[in-house]
């Protein structure tokens, strides 16, 4: 459905979704109640409940990942589970529903309402039994499911939502194969269809020349193709709308006066599919559409400065925080700019690293409310109730 290459739905999707599921299930006894003895005879306690029903609006970009992201904490907290799927990726949802049915999950707990945005969605956010909603997705829509709670029942809204994310490489990063190889798989990776894809690479002007080499390079490892031949590393665009919004960018892109090193086209017309190239860019003007809007497409934004604190100015001059990566060789460097960074998550000389024991999610347009994996996700999706007794 989402055209994705076929070994990352066998390697890497389909695996996480099983794992976050019984990662969760297993979590279910590390929720912890709280008990305050206060002294005179009083006990206070507070414990975690279940919200209720919960609303669980998912991407298309990783349909089998993100649904376990949502309904594992959902359903081991104790909640029933309303998911709406992307239009353009229901079947794979429906499929998930119907091997929880073999499995023996009673009638009614986990929902499927497949449909469009502006009716199915609108239903579960407006709905004034629906006590809470999960969202990933754009920021736009994030606004509609807070304007939805606004105008039913108060409902409590989690959004996971776009990114601009930066990559900084220092004059001091040792390692710049380690980071052209980071840097490639964090832009084309899922044909750049990622929300925390580090689009924009801000490289000092002393290191830009040679890592742009060795991207170059890297970039033979992404291949353009038929997603159901295992050979394939870039898939196509989810739909022709979205290629033609991708395209739009990077035509913006030269007509800005930027320079495309990289790319830049549409490939594989022949065969009717929706295929963009790896592009990169470089020379982009920090306040360039390119540079300050999500393309979510196969196109880096290549931007020079001269000093650690013009990267992080930079880095941080986005509407977004979803995610940041910054490679150097100096330690002090490394941990000033992760805490100056202004990102849910900040990886250091690495790209992609996560487990499901590390909360997810953004500061600013990226996110409100909550977080995704982790026991973060399970709490978020509990009520907390504070109970005293008189035991004099």
């Amino acid at each position: 459905e989402a055209g994705k290459p076929i070994s990352d739905c066998a390697g890497v999707d389909l695996p996480d979704l099983v794992m976050t599921m019984r990662w969760h299930a297993e979590a279910c006894d590390k929720i912890y109640d709280q008990l305050s003895p206060s002294g005179s005879g009083f006990v206070g306690m507070v414990v975690r409940e279940p919200i209720g029903v919960v609303g669980a609006v998912l991407p298309w970009n990783y349909p089998l990942m993100m649904a376990g992201w949502k309904i594992g904490p959902i359903l081991a907290a104790g909640n029933t589970c309303i998911v709406k799927p992307a239009e353009q990726t229901s079947t794979t949802t429906i499929r998930i529903a119907e091997l929880a049915i073999e499995a023996g999950i009673p009638d009614g707990v986990f929902n499927v309402v497949p449909g469009f945005g502006e009716t199915a969605g609108a239903a579960v956010g407006l709905h004034p039994d629906v006590d809470c909603v999960g969202f990933t997705g754009s920021t736009e829509v994030g606004r509609m499911f807070l304007e939805y709670s606004a105008r039913s029942n108060l409902k409590e809204v989690l959004l996971e939502c776009g990114g601009k994310s930066p990559v900084i490489v220092m004059a001091d990063a040792d390692d710049l194969d380690q980071a052209a190889t980071g840097i490639c798989e964090g832009i084309f990776w899922n044909a750049g269809q990622n929300c925390s894809a580090n689009s924009r690479l801000i490289v000092h002007r002393s290191v830009e020349e040679e890592l742009l080499e060795r991207i170059s390079e890297r970039s033979g490892d992404w291949m353009v193709g038929d997603p159901l031949v295992p050979e394939t590393t870039v898939g196509s665009m989810i739909e022709e709308a979205h290629m033609d919004k991708v395209l739009g960018h990077i035509s913006d892109a030269h007509e800005s006066g930027s320079s495309c090193v990289l790319g830049g086209n549409r490939v594989r017309q022949e065969s009717g599919g929706w295929f963009v190239e790896p592009t990169v860019f470089t020379g982009v003007d920090p306040d360039s559409r390119l540079a300050r809007e999500e393309v979510f497409g196969p196109v880096l934004a290549v931007t020079c400065f001269d000093s650690p604190e013009e990267a992080i100015r930079i880095a941080n001059d986005t509407d977004y925080g979803l995610a940041a990566t910054i490679h150097t060789s100096d330690l002090r460097t490394a941990h000033l700019a992760a805490r100056a960074l202004r990102a849910g998550t900040v990886s250091v000389n690495c790209y992609g690293e996560g487990d499901i024991t590390t909360p997810f999610g953004g500061f600013k347009q990226s996110g409100f409310g909550g977080r995704d994996k982790s026991i973060a996700a399970h709490e978020q999706y509990t009520e907390l109730k504070t109970i005293w007794m008189d035991l004099s």
